[in-house]
């Protein structure tokens, strides 16, 4: 995932291993992956996710027995999990299902060189007193206490909305989470944009708006030199200026006796920002794309008492984070399914948040349903640090969005993100009117 070489000025302190040559990408050769009826499914394609219907294939995955095996390549495959439960199983049982090789198929057989650094790549124990610092600063009552920094952001995002042009709700939206990230690490507002580019890149380097002429490779990399080189030189700074920031927390968090070093800091100041990218913008682009026109907005609106079970039906019904990549450390079963140590076990966010074992009428949004335990953060010890801000800056939006406008309307046909883990809109042109 980090791979980047230096650029001018900057002494980069990581020290990575030979990229893996088959990496995959969308053209790469896959095989196909048999699904009830004799169809076929390349899940491993971004554009499965932004042009097919992976609902239904996931529908038909979820009636099988067993876990569906996809070969990749003569060396790669990997198990897909569909079903809640099986998907709670994998994501609790860390020592059985390890994160620590790498958790996004783009680097399918290649280990993470972040693991054991990274949060997100760091399991229990060593994982468990790294996150607590964090996730005591960005838990509900901190992020509560920033509500009246979140929303005056959001009101700016929406001004242009009522003014009575076309309105871009998806750029808008991508911009989002950088906003407030943004504020929460302290960063200076004029990087916002580059940063947002940059992040988007590097969760869906696939889609032909975000890359660059070179192809996939190339701008991965120049996105993770640019992240990586700007955070090591903020680091180095900020250590001397420590504040009540994200940043400066990260910086003098302890943990086994010593605090975190700055390849340590920089790694995890790239995955909250990939993760604030991925979990907040889409809940609110789906709506928008989704049902615009229909009268779930304005039953929404008129009914406010079903807010907090409107917006995690949103969560669940877009569930941004499409997979997760996990490696069995040992022979196991899974779903009559015979597992073994060091085979790669994909699970699917979007399949379990749709499974009609738990959900009632799983492919109807209901702002009133309850109730609704999704995995859209995920589960377990890596269940989402960042949830509580997701939800406040979501819960906000919807807030906003609701009280101050109506009569929305598409201008233009909403496009999807290329990407195969990151589920959702990046182009959604609406019109609205603000009330009075």
């Amino acid at each position: 995932m980090f791979d980047f070489e230096p650029r001018d000025g900057h002494e980069f302190i990581f020290d990575l291993p030979e990229r893996n040559p088959a990496i995959i990408t969308h053209d790469a050769p896959v095989s196909r992956c048999p699904v009830t009826g004799g169809a076929a499914a390349d899940l491993v394609d971004p554009r499965l996710y932004s042009d097919g219907d992976a609902w239904r294939i996931w529908q038909r995955m979820r009636a099988e027995k067993t876990l569906g095996w996809h070969q990749v390549d003569a060396e790669r495959g990997f198990w897909s999990v569909v079903k809640y439960a099986d998907s709670d199983l994998v994501l609790r049982d860390a020592a059985t299902f390890t994160s620590e090789r790498g958790t996004l198929l783009d680097i399918l057989g290649t280990d993470d060189p972040a693991g054991g650094q990274q949060l997100a790549v760091t399991d229990p124990p060593r994982h468990t007193p790294r996150q607590a610092r964090l996730k005591k600063a960005l838990a509900s009552k901190a992020v509560g206490r920033q509500r009246s920094m979140i929303t005056p952001i959001v009101r700016e995002l929406l001004r242009p909305l009522g003014d009575g042009g076309v309105f871009d709700f998806g750029a808008a939206m991508l911009g989002l989470p950088m906003s407030v990230t943004g504020t929460m690490m302290d960063l200076p507002e004029q990087d916002w944009p580059w940063l947002t580019r940059l992040t988007t890149i590097c969760i869906a380097a696939d889609d032909p708006d975000f890359q660059g002429p070179d192809g996939k490779e190339a701008t991965l990399a120049e996105a993770h030199r640019e992240l990586f080189g700007y955070f090591q030189d903020l680091t180095r700074h900020r250590r001397e200026h420590l504040g009540d920031d994200l940043l400066s927390t990260l910086i003098s968090t302890t943990f086994e006796g010593r605090q975190m070093s700055a390849a340590e800091v920089v790694s995890n100041c790239y995955s909250l920002l990939l993760g604030a990218n991925v979990t907040t913008p889409h809940a609110p682009t789906f709506v928008m794309a989704e049902f615009a026109e229909s009268d779930v907005l304005a039953d929404w609106a008129d009914h406010p008492e079903v807010h907090a079970t409107a917006y995690e039906e949103a969560l669940r019904w877009a569930s941004p984070v499409n997979h997760v990549l996990r490696y069995a450390t040992r022979d196991t079963v899974v779903r009559d399914t015979e597992i073994k140590a060091g085979e790669a076990v994909v699970v699917w966010l979007g399949a379990a948040n749709r499974d009609e074992e738990v959900f009632a009428d799983p492919h109807t949004f209901d702002i009133r349903r309850k109730p609704n335990k999704h995995l859209a953060f995920g589960i377990g010890p890596h269940y989402c640090v960042g949830h509580s801000v997701a939800r406040v800056t979501v819960s906000i939006l919807f807030e906003e969005l609701l009280a101050g406008y109506r009569d929305f309307r598409l201008a233009g046909t909403p496009e999807r993100l290329v990407s195969n883990f990151a589920s959702g809109y990046k182009y959604v042109p609406i019109t609205a009117q603000r009330r009075k």
